[in-house]
């Protein structure tokens, strides 16, 4: 289950926006170019390397 404000927020257009924190909960890349993902861009099929912050 989702916790609004943990794992997600809800921007100006009404959109779902998925944190840092949810990503890092999930385990890996979706490749899907989200604005928080804490992943490396690579070009394996899922990328287990964290972006240091």
């Amino acid at each position: 289950m989702f916790v609004e404000g943990v794992d997600y927020y809800i921007n100006e257009d009404g959109n779902w926006v998925f944190t840092r924190q949810y990503h890092l909960k999930r385990g890996n890349c979706c490749k899907n170019n989200c604005l928080h993902c804490p992943w490396q861009k690579r070009q394996t099929k899922k990328s287990k390397q964290i972006k240091n912050k």
